[in-house]
């Protein structure tokens, strides 16, 4: 069984949906069922999820998912994230819906309630990478910072099948800088999306600088009599903040979960997926079914459990 390539497609489901609601509310018009349920969300969502299937032909799927607004996070900044504005009132049901069209497709939900899902894909992939290729399809750049010799970032871009991989090697070549020190980058500079603010007037040019020349916070730290005066007296007045933002930027590997890689084998439900899709009216959907179908029949998973998993 180990000689077969397991590829494990980890998805930040609540990325993709928000992505798959504003590509097709921006015109006003919001796809509704007969009787009135919001779906545009949901139907979106499926399309970005099978472009992703056909494009990265995983063995095995897992979506991950957040649980909640208020974690961990919350509780040690409390403007963490208060910028945000509230979900439309249309993509509201639209939050449970999704998850049941996953399920129905035969792929494990996962979320935790006081964690986000940026750290339960930072968990497994963590886990599953033991045993498997990791890709983690998401629109957050953050999760690079979970990039290893075994796990690829995928982030979606503008337009269909449109995407950027990253591994170790892209990373470097495109931003000159390692996984850990997405982490250092986002508590120097702050996050403005997330709402917390790193090290007042110190930006992202000037963060990638710093962490170019002593490679960590620590660093920094340990040469700070070095640095230039401006950068120092603004590191030294924010320094709680430096360690505060580090800390919540760092996507935590830790999350008390469980997805075995026998429990997120890719295999379409055909029959309770098509059965879900006539439901919510998503006639136009069905076919995706009929040509994922047979590519899910070929996966040697399917017919024997993975017993090292």
């Amino acid at each position: 069984m180990n000689e077969i390539n397991k590829k494990v497609l980890l998805v930040d489901g609540m990325a993709i949906l928000f992505r798959a609601f504003y590509a097709t509310s921006y015109s006003g018009y919001i796809r509704k069922t007969s009787y009135g349920l919001p779906t545009n969300a949901v139907y979106g969502f499926i399309q970005y999820f099978f472009d992703a299937i056909n494009t990265f032909n995983p063995t095995h799927v897992i979506c991950c998912w957040d649980m909640g607004s208020s974690t961990f996070r919350n509780e040690n900044y409390s403007e963490y994230k208060q910028n945000r504005v509230e979900a439309p009132l249309e993509l509201l049901p639209q939050f449970d819906l999704v998850k049941e069209v996953v399920a129905e497709m035969g792929i494990p939900n996962i979320g935790l309630v006081g964690y986000e899902a940026d750290d339960c894909i930072g968990t497994l992939s963590n886990r599953l990478q033991k045993d498997s290729e990791v890709f983690i399809l998401t629109g957050d750049h953050d999760m690079l910072q979970l990039i290893t010799e075994k796990v690829r970032v995928v982030i979606m871009k503008k337009g269909k099948l449109n995407y950027a991989t990253y591994d170790l090697e892209t990373l470097y070549s495109e931003k000159q800088l390692t996984p850990l020190q997405i982490i250092d980058l986002k508590g120097f500079m702050g996050d403005t999306a997330d709402n917390y603010p790193g090290v007042k007037g110190i930006g992202e040019k000037t963060a990638q600088k710093l962490l170019a020349e002593y490679k960590s916070i620590e660093g920094c730290l340990e040469n700070i009599e070095l640095l230039p005066k401006s950068i120092k007296s603004k590191i030294k007045e924010n320094l709680e903040m430096l360690h505060l933002s580090r800390d919540l930027a760092r996507i935590r590997l830790d999350v008390p979960i469980e997805c075995k890689l026998h429990e997120c084998i890719w295999d379409l439900r055909r029959e309770a997926a098509t059965k879900k899709f006539m439901e919510l009216e998503f006639g136009g959907l069905t076919k995706l079914l009929g040509n994922i179908d047979d590519s899910s029949n070929d996966n040697p998973f399917n017919e024997v459990a993975v017993s090292n998993s």
